[in-house]
């Protein structure tokens, strides 16, 4: 069965994205491990108004670094995406249940704040990789918003780099 893996950055305050949506402070000076990441998946998953903004992000040319994927938009207010994306409406723990078991590698998470919330308390998410950056932000969108449960995690990897971002992965579930 693909897993689906939240990777992410976040701030040492455990934001997302700065207090008005900014996330300028990511570091791109390197790969951070990237490349290996990208050869791991074939899938994105990601909300709404996160796709709104990377499909905003793309007409101003911006859209480079983001692989070939096939993309899994969540909505339950679009009515369509553009030709060579797939609309995700309705029941997403049957829908996202159905992805994983088709063949294929494992599927990012993208965003958003509140798909990612949704799919961790629906207990879909199997992966998590944080990049945590050395910066306090202060205030933004929070990494985790209504969760109502404890979710344990082990960890699988951590790797500290020259810059001072550390990247963290985990097995959501003991």
């Amino acid at each position: 069965m693909r897993k689906v893996i939240l990777g992410l950055a976040v701030s040492l305050d455990s934001f997302i994205e700065g207090p008005n949506g900014e996330y300028d402070w990511c570091f791109t000076d390197q790969d951070y491990g990237m490349s290996d990441f990208f050869n791991r998946i074939d899938a994105v998953f990601i909300g709404r108004k996160s796709f709104e903004l990377a499909q905003a992000h793309a007409s101003e040319g911006g859209a480079d670094w983001m692989p070939k994927v096939e993309e899994y938009v969540f909505s339950n207010t679009l009515e369509s995406v553009p030709e060579g994306k797939i609309l995700v409406k309705g029941d997403i723990q049957q829908q996202v249940m159905e992805i994983k078991n088709r063949p294929g590698k494992d599927i990012w998470l993208f965003g958003g704040a509140d798909l990612t919330a949704a799919l961790m308390q629906l207990g879909l998410v199997d992966e998590l990789w944080l990049s945590v950056h050395p910066i306090l932000l202060g205030a933004g969108k929070p990494l985790f918003i209504g969760l109502k449960d404890r979710i344990e995690l082990t960890l699988l990897e951590s790797k500290t780099y020259d810059t001072g971002l550390v990247s963290l992965k985990y097995h959501v579930g003991k």
